[in-house]
């Protein structure tokens, strides 16, 4: 819709230029007629500045549209009875009634009364003989036509923008919530990556710590000082490697190697779990053809240590079996199997341990697989799909 200072343009300059065609173009046949019609001009802007303008615009008071109504139409009827070329002042009338009226309704029947009113000036100012009846009534009927067909047309793309302004309304509300759900869905996936981090990094190594210090504290008591030396100093080396990553994690970065000889990251991995004495872990990476990108690396690397944890702490074996591959496809895998006590998989079990494996390999579009029995040793495999450009570095639980 036009704000008021458009409509007060509008109505100023085309006033002023029926008024100058009046006087100069289509003087009437008589200076009173002239005068008469320059005096429905100004009746029309009169009433429009002291009623109609200030209803252009919402809110609007009630008793405004009848008010300006009958305004409008007694000047149209004066100005076209004074002279046909006023029959111009509907170009005027027409629009205003529709935006004051601001309705359909009321819009249709202002129409109808501004025609009613050119019809009744024509009768006034020039008999009601045939002749002026046909006139008055073919100009009344097409500018009644016209602008009502012109009223429903703009009324329909005022409410067609209204309905859009809703909707964008609505939609911004929406992409807000989506915008709220998503940072707390995100914040969530966060603190899960973190734990899974922590519990695969920071816990697995200070149970390193516990056990090496456990160790060293019967060495000590049994008096055997050298190799209580040698525990304590990989004990050393284990807070050391702890140190790096704490700061990995504090920095949102993997707490694996960087470099991209994967296989010797996995061979320094199964050589702190040997320093443990538990079972003998035999390794096989020849399989291992081609660099992996950083994130399966991530990810094979988070299973192998949970698995040789797991061997560790509780199956009690005496042999643990590493094979580390990547097939010519780009398919990664990984299978750790031992002899000890077994397990039955679907029992409930606690902690993030297997859990944390199958989530993290599941984010990372691959396969897991658990196979034990009780007292039958268990085989662990992971499975995962060459890398897919673009892929963020997060997907896998890497680095953020």
């Amino acid at each position: 819709m036009l704000s008021e200072r458009r409509w007060d343009a509008i109505v100023c300059i085309v006033a002023a230029v029926i008024a100058l065609a009046l006087v100069f173009l289509f003087a009437p046949s008589s200076a009173s007629r002239t005068v008469v019609g320059l005096a429905a001009i100004g009746l029309f802007v009169a009433g429009y500045a002291a009623i109609g303008r200030a209803a252009v615009e919402p809110p609007r008071a009630a008793w405004r549209y009848p008010a300006f109504l009958s305004v409008a139409a007694v000047a149209v009827g004066i100005g076209v009875g004074a002279a046909p070329f006023m029959a111009m002042l509907q170009t005027l009338a027409y629009p205003l009634v529709w935006v004051i009226g601001d309705s359909r309704q009321r819009g249709i029947g202002g129409s109808v009364v501004i025609a009613g009113s050119v019809f009744v000036g024509v009768i006034i100012g020039y008999g009601a003989d045939i002749d002026s009846v046909l006139a008055g009534a073919t100009t009344a009927v097409f500018s009644l036509a016209f602008a009502i067909a012109i009223g429903l047309w703009i009324a329909r793309i005022a409410e067609y923008g209204e309905e859009r302004e809703r909707l964008l309304t609505e939609l911004t509300a929406a992409q807000g919530q989506v915008e709220a759900l998503s940072r707390e869905r995100g914040a969530s996936a966060e603190r899960e990556r973190l734990a899974r981090d922590i519990h695969d990094t920071l816990a697995q190594t200070l149970a390193g710590l516990v056990i090496f210090a456990e160790r060293a504290g019967r060495q000590s008591r049994d008096g055997q000082a050298d190799a209580a030396a040698s525990t304590i100093a990989t004990v050393e080396q284990v807070a050391r490697d702890a140190l790096a990553e704490a700061r990995a994690l504090v920095a949102r970065t993997g707490a694996v190697p960087r470099e991209p000889a994967f296989a010797a990251a996995v061979e320094r991995l199964v050589e702190r779990f040997r320093a443990q004495g538990r079972a003998a872990i035999e390794l096989d990476t020849d399989g291992v053809a081609a660099n992996l990108d950083r994130e399966t690396q991530v990810v094979l690397l988070r299973c192998l240590q949970e698995a040789l944890s797991n061997a560790a702490k509780h199956a009690d074996a005496d042999l643990v079996r590493v094979r580390v591959r990547v097939e010519p496809d780009g398919l990664a895998a990984l299978e750790v199997t031992d002899d000890g006590r077994g397990f039955a998989p679907a029992a409930p079990g606690a902690g993030f341990g297997l859990d944390g494996m199958r989530e993290r390999v599941a984010l990372a579009g691959g396969a897991f697989e658990v196979a034990s029995t009780t007292g039958g040793g268990t085989a662990l495999r992971v499975r995962l799909p060459p890398a897919q450009p673009g892929r963020p570095d997060d997907v896998r639980g890497g680095p953020a």
